[in-house]
């Protein structure tokens, strides 16, 4: 049953950005007046203080997330807020007035919906906008580095895309776990990266890029891709053999080829695919431990509050447009109220 005691009524419409085709960012229209979110069963209804910027939301505005929404829809899918209704069917749920970070439809709008069942509580003394990528970056990085990567200590990891919101996160656990952490990213943002502890920084548009890599390393144990056609050829190239693996999960550059006589013949390295929606929706209990582990690397200091950088919500075209030409650092989020 919905209940709202924390809000006036006045709030019924919300200012969102709908995305009125699948021809990019440039279609992402501020509306005013949409009728307020009703959250169904399962879910939660929140007053959104910030809403996460993510690549695949690019991709979604262009028709390619496989699985997406079709045009026209509100735009957007990470959002942390104030819950103020609960749906049916939600099984303990938390009280509203508590502040969650989660996942579901139409996050970039002053009120969204998310799945109860994946929303979590933004840490004590956290602001919302400093929990965005608790639930899809850090738990991401840490699911590629640990369950699927298998990382241990003195092993080599190889970070792709390394100053974006799962970069940042991947660089910082892989040395947290004692791994050796070689990086790419655009040069404007080396100094950004090796502030997080890269022991190399390398261009990841180098000619080179896989001879210089081996150089450095003699091979790698691990790969983070997430940049796809750009860079796959070299994260199999520098792989180890046999022991090394390679963890996919994203391809911002365009998809990338992998055939059987590659993996028998010339690359054989063991590649695994990484979705942390479908993870969490096929292996809950993986997921489960996956957020227990953050709560943990929350309270030792190793996951600090994040600091994204937050825009009015008018300009989320423009940060698409950034994000997509890879000229963004970090994590960036849009407040609905500016």
């Amino acid at each position: 049953m919905e209940t709202d005691e924390q809000h006036s009524t006045d709030e019924r419409t919300v200012r969102a950005l709908v995305q009125r085709s699948h021809l990019g960012p440039r279609d992402l229209t501020l509306t005013t007046g949409r009728p307020r979110p009703v959250p169904g069963p399962g879910e939660y209804l929140i007053r959104v203080g910030a809403a996460g910027v993510n690549f695949a939301d690019v991709m979604q505005t262009r028709g390619t997330y496989g699985g997406g929404p079709r045009a026209p829809y509100v735009a957007g899918f990470e959002a942390a807020g104030e819950i103020v209704a609960v749906g049916e069917g939600v099984a303990e749920p938390f009280p509203p007035g508590t502040h969650v970070v989660g996942t579901g439809p139409g996050a970039f709008a002053q009120y969204a919906t998310v799945s109860a069942a994946g929303a979590l509580p933004v840490p004590d003394g956290w602001s919302d906008a400093e929990a965005l990528g608790l639930v899809l970056n850090w738990a991401t990085a840490l699911a590629a580095l640990k369950p699927l990567g298998g990382i241990r200590s003195g092993e080599t990891v190889l970070v792709h895309a390394a100053a974006g919101g799962v970069g940042q996160a991947a660089v910082r656990l892989a040395r947290h776990y004692g791994a050796r952490v070689v990086a790419t990213a655009s040069p404007a943002k080396h100094d950004t990266v090796r502030a997080l502890g890269a022991d190399e920084v390398l261009d990841g548009r180098r000619s080179d890029l896989a001879a210089e890599v081996t150089r450095l390393t003699g091979g790698v144990d691990l790969v983070l891709e997430s940049v796809g056609r750009a860079t796959f050829a070299t994260s199999l190239a520098v792989t180890k053999p046999f022991t090394g693996r390679v963890v996919v999960f994203g391809a911002a550059s365009g998809d990338a080829t992998l055939t059987t006589h590659d993996l028998v013949f010339t690359h054989p390295v063991q590649v695994k695919g990484l979705h942390i929606g479908a993870l969490a929706a096929a292996v809950p209990s993986l997921y489960r431990s996956l957020i227990a582990e953050l709560g943990t690397l929350i309270a030792d200091g190793v996951y600090p509050p994040g600091t994204p950088v937050v825009h009015p919500l008018a300009d989320g075209p423009a940060v698409l447009e950034s994000l997509e030409a890879g000229r963004t650092s970090g994590k960036h989020a849009l407040d609905p109220w500016r």
